[in-house]
């Protein structure tokens, strides 16, 4: 049996068993990255070149949008090229990486959300003191933390997991490296150290989750508050679809990395991992930006500036 010392690479689920269909896959990935690149880049550029959304609101935005396109491409490229080749291979060294880039950016994704809706709770239910509680070194300070937490959180699970020895083959029965699948290769009972750190991982995200559960609930009883019905359906229809893709992130995530490994299947595995890691960041430019009007504006702006500037 092969150990973790002389594995040089490691076998990725494959997506399709026909040509064909692997083609298929490839474009419909492609078609999904390519999507996910253009929504997510149009919100940091216009973020970044309107000076009018150099607020504490647009910030986070476009730090989220930089966390799902880090996100995204960690592990679509690889598949798309698997596919597109057929292959199934990636080196140890490759599969190391992928795991510290995904679970970083990950976990920095989460906290931010986090800070978010800190940030609308304050803004809401706090607005004669949110020039204070969210200055600009404020906000400064918490996106670091959060890019910082993604980080720390990434460095000890990937070193965690990659310093099991692995002796139960190669072959990651996913179409990327994820730590669930890795820890089935290992022989060693120490194992459950890993176990242990994603356990208290969850917890943490589980006590995020409820943080900003009960921001949006007090931003639903301060807006029911309120007057104007415009105001409801405003704050209604943004709060719902962020909780919406923030209980499919947590629910999947949490079903990939805490189930039984005897409860598996290669479908289930693969259809939650696609849940988590792929349709967060393709839906969170439409969610959370492309239907804002001040995002619409700055952007036609900038399309209007591109246009003269073309010969």
């Amino acid at each position: 049996m092969p150990n973790s010392s002389s594995i040089s690479e490691f076998l990725l689920l494959p997506l399709a068993d026909t040509r064909q269909l692997q083609l298929l896959h490839f474009w419909l990935l492609l078609g999904i990255y390519l999507a996910a690149l253009l929504g997510n880049g149009l919100i940091s550029t216009a973020v970044a070149c309107d000076r009018r959304l150099h607020t504490p609101m647009y910030f986070f935005l476009l730090n989220l949008a930089l966390l799902d396109l880090g996100c995204i491409s960690t592990t679509l490229p690889k598949a798309m090229a698997n596919a597109l080749w057929d292959t199934r291979a990636i080196s140890y060294a490759g599969c190391a990486a992928q795991v510290f880039c995904f679970f970083f950016f990950l976990s920095a994704e989460y906290s931010l959300l986090t800070i978010m809706s800190y940030d609308r709770y304050v803004a809401i239910c706090k607005p004669l003191h949110y020039g204070t509680l969210m200055d600009s070194r404020a906000c400064a300070t918490m996106a670091a933390a959060a890019w910082g937490a993604g980080l720390l959180n990434s460095i000890l699970h990937t070193a965690s997991t990659f310093s099991l020895p692995l002796c139960q083959g190669n072959v990651v029965n996913q179409f990327f490296c994820e730590i669930p699948q890795i820890l089935k290769l290992s022989c060693s009972a120490s194992f459950l150290r890993e176990v242990v750190f994603i356990i208290f991982s969850f917890s943490l995200a589980f006590g995020c989750f409820v943080f900003i559960v009960v921001s949006y609930v007090q931003i639903f009883k301060t807006v029911l508050r309120m007057p104007s019905e415009q105001g409801w359906h405003k704050a209604f229809s943004t709060c719902l679809p962020h909780l919406a893709v923030l209980s499919l992130l947590v629910s999947t995530a949490s079903i990939a990395y805490l189930k039984p490994t005897s409860a598996s299947s290669s479908l289930l595995d693969l259809t939650v991992a696609l849940l988590y890691s792929v349709l967060p960041p393709t839906l969170n430019p439409i969610i959370y930006s492309m239907r804002n009007r001040e995002i619409k504006h700055a952007l036609s702006k900038l399309l209007q500036y591109a246009l003269f500037q073309l010969p």
